[in-house]
């Protein structure tokens, strides 16, 4: 299944990487704020309870009253058991409810699990659900099973988004980088994203510029707009700035919304305030 249009090498995709970035003016306010928007505001914590995630969404509800003049983060981004507390406490109509599901983080567990673990999850009020690609079946080779897997979860979901995590940091090669993006997106994906964040090696900017080359392939072949989402290890404004740029030169401008565009982090957000209010930030 290994697509020849990718030919591109490290080498060559960090120097386009490189003159991306250098267009762009991180001190710039609006910039911060628009990759302030694209948030997936994440809690993956094993010692995450009611009282914790409640905390959370109180955040998120108050930010505007603290900060009137900052977008809101496009999604809040919790393990299934708290979709239905945060869905009956958010109060920002324009924030979706995002879960991790189908045995997250390491997708080892059984297929008919995972499609009742991501029905609950939408049922409870998830909009959206983060899957993990059946790796062990992707380096088996057996490329049938992940593509049935993540096909019948998209059927049993709709209409609500899913995202497949390709869990980058574990491929050696960017060609199954390229491969594994073109397989979620024609099995089904709304999105697809780089890591868990619980490996050792997250999201890294060459990975994910051949991820957008496969959805700017995939587009022109179907017409299909599909979305990014870098996550893992993502915590500075310069971090973000280069997903930011990778997204602009590869996809372009239609892409640079929370629609087609998210980064899945927990501390970015203080962070990117803190470069805009000058002053250090701990809000969330």
């Amino acid at each position: 299944m290994t697509d020849l249009n990718f030919t591109l090498t490290t080498k060559e995709i960090q120097s386009r990487i490189d003159d991306a970035v250098n267009k762009h003016d991180i001190s710039d306010n609006s910039l911060l704020k628009r990759m302030f928007s694209l948030i997936d505001l994440t809690s993956l914590n094993t010692q995450d309870n009611d009282e914790t995630i409640k905390g959370m969404v109180k955040k998120v509800n108050d930010f505007p009253n603290h900060y009137p003049d900052m977008p809101d983060v496009a999604a809040i981004c919790i393990y299934p058991p708290f979709v239905k507390l945060v869905k009956e406490n958010v109060s920002r109509d324009n924030i979706h409810v995002a879960a991790v599901s189908a045995g997250f983080p390491s997708s080892q567990t059984y297929m008919s699990v995972k499609l009742a673990e991501c029905e609950i999850a939408n049922n409870k009020g998830a909009d959206e659900l983060d899957i993990v690609l059946s790796l062990g079946k992707y380096f088996e080779g057996d490329l049938t099973h992940c593509s049935t897997e993540i096909s019948l979860i998209k059927q049993a979901i709709k209409p609500s988004h899913l995202k497949v995590i390709l869990e980058s940091g574990l491929m050696n090669k960017l060609t199954d980088v390229y491969q594994a993006s073109m397989l979620a997106l024609k099995s089904g994906a709304d999105f697809i994203k780089t890591s868990t964040g619980k490996d050792k090696k997250s999201a890294d900017p060459v990975s994910v510029y051949v991820m957008c080359q496969a959805i700017k392939n995939h587009y022109e072949e179907t017409g299909f707009k599909a979305g990014i989402k870098p996550a893992g290890g993502i915590s500075t404004p310069n971090d973000a700035l280069a997903y930011y740029a990778v997204v602009d030169d590869v996809l372009g401008e239609e892409w640079l919304n929370n629609k087609l565009f998210r980064i899945g982090a927990s501390r970015l957000a203080n962070n990117l305030l803190t470069a805009i209010e000058g002053k250090e930030v701990a809000y969330f």
